[in-house]
């Protein structure tokens, strides 16, 4: 009895060892093992069925909220008083994307087309698009600071046609109107004698060239060579490098193409990315960890330099001509229309601005842009953009629209473009990458902890084996000793 418990001791130091050896090579192995899954599903591939999908068709929600700056005294303005604004909206749209033309290429890259439709969303909104608001008349008080330069005669000759076709400073329309395009004679005219002056040839609206429409063709890198240049622009309808600024850092292309960013990032990763709307590369920094629903990311945000003028920020200056801090010059790319981009309110820009505009009030909370990415893949978890839309408005002599109006930067609207991971892509990529790999990470210790245990039993085992051979023979001597004795 005794040699089998000695056999079951040794039997399970044996398997308690086995168990110790397997935790500790599975907690080597672990990482390679994730890291190896990781690279397998984000690299762009028809035949991966977890993130393939999501970067062709983005099934996620997207919405676009949209902000207008109604001015409540138009007048006063033209007088050369502070313009004063009320924010109107939320008007928020369903935002469809999907790939189209999707190619790929035998050096690891993959072109596309990205189209992009818009819904009204009337139960999200707190108005809807017939609501009126007025606003400044872009194609007036821009085409006045456009032709400032031009002789006085041809400045009365554009005042006098702006009059014919009875365009004032200000407009006063629905934001349907406004948003998706409007009839003007003016637009009409402009379009039949001076083609390539305005970004529509039909009607003018703010969003119009954007609905129904791609972003252009961009190429990018698969992963399949180099898996830190997955999702990374090679090309943006076939240039590598922009024309648009005056110093070759800012006609970089760089990043992604803003939806998807490398895997494996750390705290000190940043989020470049090219935006065709801004007509630039952009980039955001790490601000803090965070977790969505027991998934754990990084929050990136905007710098402070990311619209800084070129005395405050000299990487910038190839931005320039520039204003006040905060303010990025898009003009060179609007067909040389005074238009600005800037934070929501003002936001992190230079406080000067806010001294010109009564009515705004900026907050990180509700006017900061963040994109949430899950560092280990490199997808956004959450995100949220939020631009504004400017207009440099000032008298133009001759111009007589634009009566006394001072020199300002003057808002129009702001947007955010959001959306989160929800619903079943959500549950699965919780599963694959939260609970997946926290199971390994159990078992690992598991199995450590358990062959520990079970080889301190044995061993206790073992060590009461010897002890009770040592008592059963110690016991037959003395019996043999009494034995003899009584002989």
């Amino acid at each position: 009895m005794a040699i089998n418990r000695a056999a079951v001791a040794v039997g399970f130091m044996v398997s308690g060892v086995l168990m110790v050896f397997f935790g500790t090579v599975l907690t080597f192995v672990r990482p390679i093992i994730i890291d190896d899954q990781v690279v397998k599903n984000t690299v762009i591939d028809p035949n991966n069925q977890m993130t393939y999908p999501m970067w062709k068709d983005v099934p996620v929600p997207f919405y676009m909220s949209v902000y207008f700056f109604n001015v409540l005294n138009p007048q006063e303005v033209l007088a050369g008083e502070k313009p004063h604004v009320e924010q109107r909206g939320p008007f928020v749209y369903r935002k469809f994307i999907q790939k189209e033309n999707v190619t790929f290429h035998a050096n690891g890259t993959v072109s596309y087309l990205e189209y992009r439709r818009f819904f009204f969303e009337p139960t999200m909104s707190s108005g809807n698009e017939s609501e009126v608001v007025t606003i400044p008349n872009m194609l007036v008080l821009g085409a006045a600071i456009m032709m400032e330069n031009l002789p006085f005669a041809v400045r009365l000759m554009i005042s006098a046609t702006f009059k014919t076709f009875n365009e004032g400073p200000f407009l006063t329309k629905t934001v349907g109107e406004l948003m998706w395009g409007y009839d003007s004679g003016l637009v009409d005219f402009l379009n039949k004698y001076l083609p390539g002056m305005l970004p529509s040839t039909g009607k003018f609206g703010l969003f119009a060239e954007f609905n129904n429409s791609n972003t252009g063709l961009f190429t990018i890198h698969t992963g399949r060579d180099d898996i830190r240049k997955v999702h990374m622009v090679d090309s943006w309808n076939g240039l590598t490098k922009l024309s648009n600024w005056k110093s070759p850092q800012c006609n970089m292309i760089n990043g992604t193409a803003g939806q998807m960013w490398p895997p494996f990032m750390s705290r000190e990763s940043t989020l470049p990315f090219y935006s065709p709307d801004a007509c630039r590369s952009l980039e955001l920094v790490y601000q803090r960890d965070g977790v969505m629903k027991g998934i754990p990311l990084f929050r990136f945000v905007a710098p402070t330099t990311m619209f800084a003028n070129g005395l405050d920020y000299p990487p910038n200056e190839g931005f320039c001509p520039c204003r006040q801090s905060g303010l990025l010059n898009v003009s060179s790319c609007r067909h040389n229309s005074p238009v600005f981009i800037s934070h929501p309110h003002f936001y992190n820009a230079d406080p000067v601005l806010l001294d010109f505009v009564l009515g705004l009030k900026p907050t990180e909370e509700e006017h900061g842009l963040f994109i949430d990415i899950h560092p280990l893949t490199g997808i956004p978890l959450n995100v949220s953009i939020r631009l504004q839309l400017n207009l440099f408005m000032k008298r133009v002599s001759a111009i007589t629209e634009t009566g006394k109006i001072s020199e300002v930067v003057m808002p129009i609207i702001w947007f955010e473009e959001s959306g989160s991971i929800d619903g079943p892509i959500l549950s699965t990529f919780y599963t694959n990458l939260v609970v997946l790999p926290a199971v390994m990470e159990y078992m690992q210790y598991g199995f450590i902890a358990l062959g520990v245990a079970i080889v301190i039993i044995a061993a206790l085992v073992h060590h009461g084996v010897k002890v009770s051979n040592k008592e059963r023979i110690n016991s037959a001597h003395e019996t043999k000793e009494k034995s003899i004795g009584n002989n």
